[in-house]
């Protein structure tokens, strides 16, 4: 007896003596034949029915057969061709199946099972993308609860004759989903052709048995390696258009459900049903009845259905998909990322069919890279620890100049500093010490190379003495510390900043960094409220980033003189009605007083953002710095240690009880 995964030489005039044995055991022996100019599956009675030195080719909306071979593969082969329109879906899933037939007989109704009992077929020629989909079939329709017996049965009957792919076309991308060009499981046997013949590989104890009654000898060391070449090769002659982008693909597409380019798709999508009618995987199906005249036998049978069909989400009260971008959109994200969550894996196989087949040439490719690009990784620096960050060890920093932002709010520029002091994180804050005065926490406002700015409100002796100081007058430094704001959990989703008053310079490294890296992100909103006009920081840069096509402003404030003011009035929460807010694929950074705060995010999170997408910076008196004083600790935080920044769902209730 044959050990499994064993290795033979079948020579090419040997490949009818397979079939024959095939057929010999009561099976039907389908493959890939020409017919009505495209290479189909369809039942052979020997290798003359096969594509011998036919090849085609394939692009967005475009297929051609070529006899004798196009440059790409070999005119005495028979299988160098990539994916069929036609799939093995067709005879393990057929178009129609009769599910039940019933009998109603005045008020009385009887039903009766309709038993399967499938042909006993073998596939031939079955390439690696296809086993893939047949496997995915296998969990949806015999993997749970319920499992449907016809294809349960057709699968049972079946025998796989896999072949490796030697040419795949300008619309496969098997290796981007990592379910081919190589066969790896799945089969009984598996073809590799050469020239002169295969070479065969088991992977089934039928397998086995039959590679013994064809009593072959082991292939040779030269034909070993020729086979062992052909699936580099395809990988090779593969487009890698979508490559890395399916990282992270799944959430991705389920971050950008109201992206434009499903627009821009779907003006140029017919909703045809030809991807889905091609696709491998597709399963949706309707049951539909048959009766006689007089409708007492009836018939349910399972049809194959499209979910780009009006009648698919069709209810009592209208359809809930009527338009074409709610069907693509659909049917895309169930491929490529909702599949994922019924199922554990993509429901795409990278066959290339629904690209090849489209009439108007929509490349699926393209559909995922335009709604759902794979942006660059976010820069991973290395943070210097700071020097200076214990009480009594201070780093020396330097004004460099220092301005008026309103009447009692100043924005000190400071040179010849620490590394660590500009390498700090968006949301961080130094402790300022100015001998003969307490230490103040004080947020950075802004990053430069070798700069840092600092925003400073005069509100007590400390910060009067400070912005009282002439530029070339020296500060104590002990930082940055603290917890800064998370970009990276905004990687791919829209994003809301909301700062009230003194509560944008902490934001504004944060914005920095969003606006240096915009391909990151995806709506960016900044909505700012303070108390009167002469109370907003920042004014001119406001007018800059308003002017940019990449950030959205709402500026309001709470009260204003008639005449000296004409933008909005009225709290910073009022602005969130102005813009739509799709708070499934949205994180939220707020910055300001608390009941602000506790107004903005119970205000987002009733627009659907989740407490853990919404992060917010407390304000709270520190000593330290570092957690050892006890001044600024808020019920188990510590707020300069813990903090500043807290999700709303760290905080939970304490955001909205006073006095905490």
């Amino acid at each position: 007896m044959i050990e499994l995964d064993t290795r033979a030489w079948l020579p090419r005039q040997a490949l009818d003596r397979l079939i024959a044995l095939l057929r010999e055991d009561g099976r039907k022996v389908v493959g890939p034949t020409v017919r009505d100019a495209a290479i189909v599956y369809d039942e052979i009675g020997s290798s003359a029915d096969l594509p011998t030195g036919v090849t085609d080719e394939q692009a967005p909306g475009r297929y051609r057969i070529h006899k004798g071979g196009n440059g790409n593969g070999s005119a005495g082969r028979s299988f160098d061709f990539a994916s069929s329109p036609t799939s093995w879906k067709s005879y393990t899933y057929p178009a129609s199946v009769p599910l039940a037939r019933a009998r109603r007989d005045g008020d009385e109704v009887e039903y009766s099972a309709i038993g399967h009992d499938a042909p006993r077929l073998a596939y031939l020629g079955v390439r690696a993308c296809d086993i893939a989909a047949l496997a995915i079939h296998d969990d949806v329709l015999t993997g749970g609860p319920y499992i449907d017996e016809d294809y349960a049965d057709r699968r049972g009957k079946a025998f796989i004759v896999a072949v490796e792919c030697a040419v795949p076309s300008g619309t496969c991308f098997c290796a981007s989903m990592g379910t081919g060009p190589e066969v790896s499981n799945g089969f009984d046997i598996a073809l590799t052709e050469l020239d002169e013949g295969y070479v065969v590989k088991t992977g089934s104890e039928a397998g086995q048995q039959l590679v013994e009654r064809l009593e072959l000898e082991a292939p040779s060391s030269l034909q070993m390696h020729a086979a062992a070449g052909v699936g580099v090769e395809a990988r090779a002659m593969m487009s890698e258009q979508l490559g890395v982008t399916t990282e992270g693909l799944k959430d991705r597409l389920v971050a950008q459900l109201e992206a434009k380019g499903w627009d821009e798709i779907a003006e140029r999508c017919l909703a045809c049903t030809n991807c889905t009618m091609a696709c491998p995987t597709c399963f949706c199906t309707d049951v539909r009845q048959t009766s006689d005249l007089l409708a007492t036998e009836t018939v349910s049978e399972r049809q194959w259905a499209s979910c780009f069909t009006l009648d698919f989400a069709r209810v009592a009260h209208g359809n809930f998909r009527p338009r074409v971008k709610d069907r693509y959109r659909q049917w895309l994200t169930h491929k490529f990322s909702t599949w994922v969550d019924q199922f554990g894996t993509s429901g795409c196989v990278g066959c290339g069919r629904c690209i090849t087949w489209c009439p108007v040439g929509i490349d699926v490719r393209e559909s995922l890279l335009q709604v759902a690009p794979l942006r660059p990784p976010m820069e991973q620096t290395q943070q210097p620890v700071p020097v200076s960050a214990n009480p009594g060890r201070y780093s020396i920093g330097t004004i460099a100049e220092i301005w008026a932002e309103t009447q009692n709010v100043y924005t000190l520029k400071m040179k010849d500093l620490p590394e660590s002091v500009c390498a700090g994180l968006p949301g961080q804050f130094l402790m300022l010490d100015l001998p003969g005065f307490s230490a103040v926490p004080i947020s950075i406002s802004r990053y430069r190379e070798d700069e840092i700015f600092l925003t400073i409100r005069t509100e007590g002796a400390s910060t009067r003495a400070i912005t009282s100081l002439r530029p070339g007058s020296q500060i104590g430094l002990r930082g940055p510390v603290g917890r800064g704001w998370p970009m990276e959990e905004a990687f791919g989703r829209d994003v809301i900043i909301v700062a009230g008053g003194i509560g944008l310079p902490p934001l504004r490294p944060l914005i920095d960094n969003i606006l240096a890296r915009r391909g990151h992100f995806g709506r960016v909103q900044l909505f700012y409220g303070a108390r009167a006009p002469k109370d907003l920081v920042f004014t001119e840069e406001l007018k800059a980033w308003a002017e940019r096509d990449d950030i959205g402003i709402g500026v309001t404030v709470d009260r204003a003189k008639v005449g000296t003011w004409s933008g909005a009035v009225g709290v910073v929460t009022h602005l969130f009605d102005r813009e739509p807010i799709d708070g499934s694929h949205t994180t939220a950074y707020i910055c300001g007083p608390e009941k602000m705060m506790s107004a903005a995010s119970n205000s987002l999170a009733g627009r659907g953002i989740l407490p853990e997408h919404i992060y917010l910076s407390m304000e709270r008196h520190m000593e330290c710095g570092i957690g050892l004083c006890g001044h600024c600790q808020m019920g188990k935080y510590f707020v300069c240690k813990d903090g500043p920044v807290f999700s709303r769902r760290e905080l939970g209730v304490s955001l909205d009880m006073e006095g905490l």
